[in-house]
């Protein structure tokens, strides 16, 4: 006999402002991105890439970005380099450097995103580059 056990969600925080916004997914034409959580500092993401889409070759002034690939393949650009990451693979994003995130596969790039930084909003993006025609700033 197989025995299970209910489940029951933790409580809540005392201090809930700082988790307003958590698991809000926002469509962008690349694919989406789910804030999973966030906090004094930091915000952790699920990013994910539809096969062929990239993101715009960008840059953020207020935080670095450390990305770990869940599955698929990402080509990333960070500075001068490129380097191609598979599951499992991760790399770090300094702030004040360009990058950009490309998924040249056949199937969706999902991957995690911890941000960390003084400032997290997503209007800390300067675009050099983007598929879409979206403003750069």
């Amino acid at each position: 006999m197989v025995q299970t056990q209910e489940r029951t969600k933790p409580a809540k925080p005392a201090d809930t402002k700082s988790f307003e916004g958590v698991a809000a997914t926002e469509l962008r034409p690349w694919g989406s991105f789910t804030v999973l959580e966030e906090g004094q500092g930091y915000k952790i993401k699920r990013i994910e890439v539809k096969p062929g889409h990239r993101l715009s070759l960008q840059m953020h002034h207020h935080r670095s970005e450390h990305w770990i690939v869940v599955s698929g393949t990402a080509k990333v650009t960070c500075g001068e380099k490129e380097m191609m990451l598979c599951t499992n693979q991760s790399t770090y994003v300094p702030a004040c450097t360009t990058h950009r995130l490309e998924n040249s596969g056949v199937i969706p790039l999902v991957l995690i995103e911890v941000q960390n930084g003084e400032y997290l909003g997503e209007d800390d993006i300067t675009r050099y580059q983007d598929d879409y025609a979206r403003d750069a700033k």
